[in-house]
C-alpha cells in the first residue's frame, strides 16, 4: 500500500502540479499587493476614496429599518485583479511559451536542405548489371572482361555497347 503511494507522490504530473501551485499562489501574493498597495489606491483617489474597494458605495434601506451596504467597487476592485492577472499569464508565460512552441515545431518540420545523391536510372543500372555478368561469364572462361563479346539479346539483336566511364 506504501509503495503505490510513493510511486503516486513520486509520479512526475503530481510533482509538475504542486510546484504549480506554489507558484500561482507567490504569483498571486505579488499581483494581489500590487493591485491592494498601488492600483486600488490610484483608482481610489479618482473617486475620493482611500482605495478602489471602498468605491461606489451605495446604501440600501433594509425593511427591518437599517441599512444594506452595496460596494461596487470592491467587485471592480476584484474584476481588475482578475485582468491584471490574467495579462501578466498571457504576456509572460503563454505568448513566450507558444512563440517557442511555434520554433521548435517549424524547425522540426523544416525541409533537410541536404543534397541528396540521385540514384541511378533503370537503364544505368542495367548496364551495370550486364556488365557485371559480362566479367563474371569471362572470368570463369578465362577471359579478361574486356575481351568478352556482349551477350547476345533474346530477339537476336546485338546490344548496344555502353559508353565507357
Amino acid at each position: 500500500m506504501l509503495k503505490g503511494f510513493r510511486e503516486f507522490i513520486l509520479r512526475g504530473n503530481v510533482i509538475d502540479l504542486a510546484v504549480a501551485v506554489v507558484i500561482g499562489a507567490a504569483f498571486t501574493a505579488v499581483v494581489n499587493s500590487i493591485v491592494t498597495n498601488v492600483i486600488n489606491p490610484a483608482i481610489g483617489a479618482i473617486f475620493n476614496a482611500e482605495d478602489l474597494s471602498k468605491t461606489l458605495d451605495v446604501t440600501v434601506p433594509t425593511t427591518s429599518g437599517g441599512e444594506a451596504h452595496i460596494v461596487f467597487g470592491a467587485v471592480l476592485a476584484a474584476l481588475l485583479n482578475f485582468l491584471i492577472v490574467a495579462a501578466v499569464v498571457y504576456f509572460a508565460l503563454v505568448l513566450p511559451v507558444n512563440y517557442l512552441l511555434k520554433k521548435v515545431f517549424a524547425a522540426r518540420n523544416e525541409p533537410k536542405t541536404e543534397e541528396q545523391p540521385s540514384a541511378p536510372s533503370e537503364l544505368e543500372l542495367l548496364g551495370q548489371i550486364r556488365d557485371l555478368l559480362a566479367a563474371d561469364q569471362a572470368a570463369h572462361h578465362g577471359k579478361h572482361a574486356d575481351d568478352a563479346e556482349p551477350a547476345a539479346a533474346p530477339d537476336g539483336a546485338t546490344p548496344a555497347t555502353p559508353a565507357s566511364t
